[in-house]
């Protein structure tokens, strides 16, 4: 999945100008019940406002809350002018870029183009693991070799199951790699598995939702 795919597009976000006043800024956090807004001039990106950093400046001023927040602007608090995605980055660095913060901005070559939220990166992570749709989520092992994936598939194809999501994850054994298969609900679960350890894959664990 590319961030492309996954972003709130410009027309969409709410925005804010770096020469507006804080009180401006929270004001529009406050309409719209968000925690963070892109900071634009034109269409240049400058950085992001956020509820956290503005009280946060607000408590280092040393000036009572009137004074702050009309005299203090939008660009003396915005933060992470730097941390940006572009539209053909793949959704997981967004993962690393976001970490705990509310929104992260695409941009290219300084254009602002829209955001990925938390929600959004929540949302796509329950896709990959198929989390919306029922079925059964079979977690398993296999040895890091040639044709492993291959014969899985031989697998799935020989009892002709509907895969919902296939994720992968590295073991702290390097020569072992975790498989977490969700596959629809079938009445042939239990041969299905039985086939899968007799390919040599070690099952680890079967659940239904």
């Amino acid at each position: 999945m590319f961030v492309k795919s996954a972003m709130i597009r410009k027309e969409k976000c709410y925005t804010v100008s770096p020469g507006e006043s804080v009180q401006v800024g929270l004001d529009l956090l406050e309409k719209y019940s968000v925690d963070a807004l892109p900071v634009i001039e034109g269409t240049e990106f400058k950085g992001i406002f956020t509820w956290y950093h503005a009280y946060k400046a607000f408590f280092n001023s040393g000036k009572n809350k009137e004074d702050y927040i009309m005299s203090t602007k939008v660009e003396d608090i915005l933060v992470n002018e730097d941390v940006l995605l572009s539209v053909e980055d793949v959704y997981e660095k967004a993962l690393v870029e976001l970490s705990d913060f509310p929104i992260i901005a695409v941009v290219e070559e300084g254009e602002f183009l829209g955001i990925i939220t938390r929600f959004d990166l929540v949302n796509q992570l329950q896709s990959a693991f198929g989390m919306k749709k029922p079925g059964y989520r079979i977690t398993f092992t296999a040895v890091e070799s040639e044709g492993r994936i291959g014969r899985l598939g031989e697998v799935i194809e020989k009892y002709k199951e509907s895969v919902i999501s296939l994720v992968t994850f590295d073991e702290t054994d390097k020569l072992v790699r975790r498989i977490v298969l969700k596959i629809r609900k079938k009445d042939n679960i239990d041969k299905f598995v039985k086939e899968l350890e007799k390919s040599g894959f070690r099952v680890l664990d079967i659940s239904e939702d």
